[in-house]
């Protein structure tokens, strides 16, 4: 039973967001659509290849499917309903777009090193089952978005209230900030790259512009994408109150949080700094040096000995 742990929070969280009043239609169809779309992008791929890495392309166009949902299903005021389902495709749109484009230049037909250093996970817990490891963390992505990724966009798709609160705003600038940020770093490790490339430089430890501050500030900035989220969607969770059980209101507070909480877990430990950090440490000499000098998640000043 080991093999389907990573499945059971994602499992808790679907079953609170279908025992909601609330919440029950939108997340049934939001629910069968990423049932549908992962199955055939991610399930069946992964299943004739061997390779996770088909989950590039199934998360992020998730993303997307579950912004159209809540654009088509959300009850709440129009422009809100609007400005939450833009942000969430704009979000997958900008990771699911780039998935593609590697798709057609071939370079899902080997394995993501992230998705690598899963196996060696994998061996550590004892999971043999390889073909079935692979096809329970698919799903568990999956499931991601159908329970805790989709918690904030629906609740904040629910408010009725045209008024939009100083908290909510704030959500939603730091989503901007965050999501810019994040475009940022991309493009200064694509220049980094290509001026090495040019130079004739290989296995060079990108640490220009942002990179300087912390070694992944992509994955920060994606942290705190998902944390504007959050802190936009609590006035909206705050007006659910009298609309849900106050047991049930008290688990989607709960729920937002774990959003948060369960980002920052993937983006550190399972697909982002630590999976990366164990093939650069191997591949790039510097690359020790800049783990001393460069905190590894949070910006910050570097450390000089």
């Amino acid at each position: 039973m080991h093999y389907f742990r990573p499945l059971y929070p994602f499992l808790l969280g679907l079953i609170l967001i279908l025992s909601t009043q609330t919440f029950f239609d939108i997340a049934v169809i939001n629910g069968l659509l990423q049932l549908v779309l992962f199955i055939l992008v991610v399930c069946i791929p992964i299943w004739r290849t061997g390779r996770m890495s088909y989950v590039d392309i199934g998360w992020p166009w998730g993303l997307v499917l579950l912004g159209l949902v809540a654009v088509a299903y959300g009850e709440g005021y129009w422009l809100r309903v609007f400005i939450v389902s833009a942000v969430v495709i704009l979000i997958g749109l900008r990771m699911g777009v780039g998935a593609v484009n590697m798709w057609r230049m071939g370079l899902l037909q080997k394995e993501f090193p992230r998705y690598q250093y899963q196996r060696i996970v994998w061996q550590q817990e004892g999971k043999e089952n390889t073909a079935l490891a692979l096809q329970v963390d698919a799903i568990s992505q999956g499931l991601a978005n159908a329970s805790f990724l989709a918690f904030p966009v629906f609740i904040i798709a629910s408010n009725s209230r045209s008024e939009f609160v100083a908290l909510e705003l704030a959500g939603f600038i730091l989503w901007l900030l965050a999501f810019s940020m994040e475009s940022i770093a991309d493009m200064q490790k694509v220049r980094f790259l290509r001026a090495m490339k040019a130079a004739g430089k290989q296995r060079q430890v990108c640490n220009v512009g942002l990179w300087k501050y912390c070694r992944h500030p992509n994955y920060f900035a994606e942290w705190m994408v998902w944390n504007g989220l959050v802190i936009a969607a609590i006035p909206s969770w705050l007006a659910l109150r009298g609309a849900e059980s106050e047991f049930v209101w008290l688990l989607l507070g709960l729920g937002l949080l774990l959003a948060s909480k369960f980002m920052y877990n993937t983006l550190v430990y399972i697909t982002g700094a630590v999976p990366s950090e164990y093939y650069s440490v191997q591949k790039r000499p510097g690359y020790k040096d800049y783990q001393q000098q460069t905190n590894r998640f949070f910006p910050g000043p570097r450390k000089y000995q």
